[in-house]
């Protein structure tokens, strides 16, 4: 039947939406067993959108035409930003209990948001591969103050990892320019600190625990490619996500939508 192949004969096990959801590690656990192989597929089509982008961004880290790497590793990452959306969308059906198809979903919101967001995802992308050349620099000690960019360096990722995910559930979810898109992310990452905060930790920590332990963390590189990505957006989007749900009332509407539905085909 394929990987990918879309089944809407198949029933739906796991998704129960009588009574309060669970909280906290058992929530996280439940949605982890539930959807172990959806985010597994998610995890791997990230992967394969990335790749082409990560593979020149690392050919110009190991000195192999830099010049010319560098450039085209961000040109290459025109598709990230409608795979990042689409990648959060799902995560997010699976936060409100929604059963779907993981290649229906992808695909419809990837080319759904892929132009709005395309620019963003390259951007980000530059944001990303700038702060691993700045740690590849301080690494090495030569710049005297090494100390304050560390700080510079990991006060600007809290930051970005707090904003992105605002962004993409908001190309995702709502119909908006992307220059408000961008002001209301700033808006709700601030005004929501503390779960803004608490998700781009929790988000980044598998990625801080790689660095850290680098180069015997290379070991887990497999661990990575199949679901770690998926993992570490789970972790973020169940803190920031109800937030997000509780400013643009997400699940209210679409159960609206929804029951609206269903009494037009009665």
């Amino acid at each position: 039947m394929g990987l990918f192949k879309r089944n809407d004969n198949k029933p739906v096990t796991g998704y129960k939406k009588d009574g309060p959801r669970k909280r906290g590690t058992s929530r996280f656990l439940e949605i982890l067993v539930r959807d172990f192989w959806d985010l597994i597929k998610l995890n791997l089509l990230f992967c394969i959108c990335a790749l082409p982008s990560i593979a020149l961004f690392l050919f110009g880290l190991f000195g192999y035409v830099p010049g010319l790497m560098f450039p085209l590793s961000i040109i290459a990452a025109f598709p990230i930003g409608g795979v990042v959306t689409a990648y959060i969308f799902y995560i997010t059906m699976m936060l409100r209990d929604e059963p779907s198809n993981v290649w229906y979903e992808f695909k419809r919101k990837f080319k759904e948001n892929f132009k709005q967001a395309a620019p963003v995802g390259m951007i980000c992308t530059l944001i990303l591969y700038a702060q691993v050349l700045l740690w590849g620099f301080l690494l090495q000690g030569e710049s005297g103050h090494e100390v304050l960019w560390v700080l510079v360096t990991l006060l600007t990722m809290l930051l970005f990892f707090m904003i992105t995910p605002y962004l993409f559930m908001q190309f995702a979810y709502i119909n908006l320019n992307t220059f408000q898109i961008i002001k209301n992310s700033f808006i709700v990452a601030f005004s929501h600190f503390l779960r803004s905060l608490m998700g781009a930790l929790f988000g980044s920590a598998m990625w801080v625990i790689l660095a850290l332990y680098f180069p015997p963390s290379m070991s887990l590189l497999p661990a990575v490619f199949f679901i770690g990505i998926s993992i570490s957006m789970l972790f973020c989007l169940m803190w920031v996500w109800p937030s997000f749900d509780k400013i643009f009332q997400i699940e209210e509407t679409l159960s609206k939508k929804n029951e609206t539905g269903t009494a037009d085909q009665r």
